[in-house]
């Protein structure tokens, strides 16, 4: 208990410069609820859940435990805790509803050492939840990837300071590990495989996706920025230190889905974002392409909406096998290439609807036998009378690269 109230003591100093820790007594106690396994233990977890004090600590026991409702968590600064992700499971085959396993709505939340599985709808989503923390957990389906899947591994939207740390994903049928609407995001360390896509970052700015594997998806890590939601202008993102590879698993994303576009065996699409850089990640055997970048495709009627990518750099990463088996509609347009893909392919696009055709700044600074292709699309709506590939590179100059993300919760606590 001694090292749990001097490790409480160093959170508080960490955090209350963070803004929703003013609302919380400054003391340097934390508050531990050990719950007991056996018969019952759902109900007694959703109700720890709900009484909790504010800096509580909810250690949950080695076991499985199901689960046939959602939980939730709406107090400030609780962390829920499990004996480790391969001791400590919670089961939701038999769950009633599409909610998802567990939904946080408050801020300065960690949750850690856990196991959940086979949710009706997303495994963890966190709305609104500031500070938050996702660390060395699982969320996963059983058996092959399905559509009926639930949506999101972890979910964590419309907030800002948002770490996920040692994260493993599986099966999500849109995205493993998704982060939507926010700001200041770290996602390293973690393991997003058998997802439509591994990690997508959208609608966010400031964004740091790095040391992470993303492997077996459809395709690997998105970075988008989509019309007509509350939170536009995606900006400022870098993915770099990952392995992506063999992203070539079909794509299982339930028709409609925005993600049901993306053609199985892509390794990173940038799709309508600005800022982004792309460094020092290792491509291998992405069937399709290892990195595209594309304009949003579909018509919008959000006239404050920039559908084209701007200011990207791709640099220094290293590349293997792919682009040899393309999918969906590249498939089409790497026949006239004579069947494969180069590493690198823009769609060319650099107007829509009728505005005139702009400058996006695309820097793609790597070796001359990295292959790169312009599909020349020129515009949206598409006119193939105007369609000219080419392979020579654009002239843009890259930008300078955004700050590290810093975050005061980041830190690792000793058991």
């Amino acid at each position: 208990m001694m090292k749990r109230i001097l490790l409480a003591g160093a959170a508080s100093f960490l955090l209350a410069s963070c803004g929703w820790y003013d609302d919380i007594p400054q003391e340097t106690t934390v508050h531990t609820v050990e719950l007991a396994e056996g018969e019952g233990f759902a109900g007694r977890l959703q109700a720890a859940l709900i009484t909790a004090e504010p800096n509580t600590t909810i250690i949950m026991p080695e076991g499985t435990y199901m689960f046939s409702d959602g939980l939730s968590l709406d107090v400030q600064g609780v962390t829920l805790r499990g004996a480790g992700e391969d001791k400590t499971f919670l089961d939701f085959a038999g769950q009633q509803g599409a909610g998802e396993g567990l939904l946080v709505t408050s801020e300065g939340v960690t949750l850690r050492d856990f196991t959940i599985r086979d949710t009706a709808g997303d495994g963890i989503k966190s709305k609104g939840a500031d500070n938050i923390t996702y660390r060395d957990l699982t969320v996963e389906w059983s058996g092959e990837p399905s559509e009926d899947s639930g949506a999101y591994g972890v979910y964590p939207v419309e907030s800002s300071n948002v770490l996920v740390d040692g994260v493993t994903v599986r099966g999500a049928s849109d995205a493993g590990i998704y982060v939507g609407q926010s700001t200041q995001i770290i996602v390293r360390n973690s393991l997003a495989e058998y997802n439509v896509a591994g990690i997508e970052i959208e609608n966010s700015t400031y964004a740091d996706v790095y040391e992470n594997t993303a492997r077996h998806n459809a395709g690997g890590v998105l970075i988008f920025d989509l019309p007509n939601l509350p939170i536009m202008g995606g900006h400022s993102t870098r993915v770099f230190n990952n392995a992506i590879t063999n992203n070539n698993t079909r794509n299982f994303a339930p028709p409609g889905n925005i993600v049901a576009t993306v053609p199985s065996g892509t390794g990173v699409l940038i799709m309508a974002n600005e800022n982004v850089h792309v460094f020092g990640n290792s491509f291998a055997d992405n069937r399709t392409v290892q990195i595209a970048i594309s304009a949003y495709p579909e018509a919008f009627d959000d006239e404050s909406y920039n559908p084209l990518p701007r200011n990207i750099v791709v640099q220094g990463n290293a590349y293997s096998g792919g682009g040899d088996d393309p999918q969906g509609l590249l498939a089409v347009l790497a026949a006239g290439l004579g069947g494969q893909l180069p590493a690198l392919v823009w769609d060319g696009v650099t107007s829509w609807d009728g505005h005139d055709a702009t400058d996006i700044n695309l820097a793609i600074n790597e070796p001359e036998n990295v292959g790169f292709v312009s599909l020349g699309l020129g515009s949206y709506p598409l006119d193939p009378a105007k369609i000219h590939p080419s392979m020579e590179r654009p002239a843009g100059t890259a930008m300078a690269e955004p700050e590290p993300i810093v975050l005061a919760h980041d830190f690792k606590a000793e058991d």
